[in-house]
């Protein structure tokens, strides 16, 4: 495997998702911390595992990895990036040079129960609705990054991102 960190070109994650996907999250590309983690979101301030826990009413941030993972797919949510590589020394999303996208229609298309796209973060809906202009049936949903760059509270991004419970099947019976 190419060590996505050998030079300043990043090269980002493949889609966690599958059949039964209903809600895609799309992020720009990940960060330091992830690329050597090899883990979506796994730098210790991101709040993405605790607001994607709220909204699926479950605490993500105590499972191992692989078993978030698990847990989203078992949800109908799937993650990927709207970058499927670029230049980009450090993690800030200004820091971006020559993004390359992702295939983000292809992936749409190959997803049959997809019922909404979000976009954690500025650069991410900024680039995902000029891809996915033309998306059809699915809606596209902007949310505040859960970076901690991005300076509002958790609390304050939890309201915007409950919105995305309404896309998501019923929570399996325990």
């Amino acid at each position: 495997m190419t060590d996505p960190l050998q030079d300043d070109r990043r090269i980002g994650f493949p889609p966690v998702v599958d059949a039964d996907t209903r809600l895609l999250i799309l992020g720009s590309l990940p960060g330091e911390a992830s690329l050597k983690a090899e883990q979506y979101y796994a730098h210790p301030r991101n709040g993405f595992w605790p607001l994607i826990g709220g909204v699926l009413d479950e605490p993500l941030t105590s499972l191992p990895y692989a078993d978030r993972l698990e847990r989203l797919k078992a949800r109908g949510v799937g993650l990927w990036d709207v970058i499927a590589s670029a230049e980009r020394s450090g993690s800030l999303d200004a820091a971006i040079r020559s993004p390359e996208a992702a295939d983000l229609c292809g992936l749409v298309e190959s997803l049959p129960r997809l019922r909404a796209v979000a976009f954690n973060g500025g650069l991410a809906a900024k680039l995902g609705r000029r891809i996915l202009a033309d998306l059809g049936g699915a809606g596209l949903i902007d949310l505040p990054s859960s970076s901690p760059a991005h300076a509002i509270s958790l609390s304050a991004k939890a309201t915007s991102w409950a919105i995305l419970r309404k896309f998501l099947p019923e929570k399996p019976a325990a």
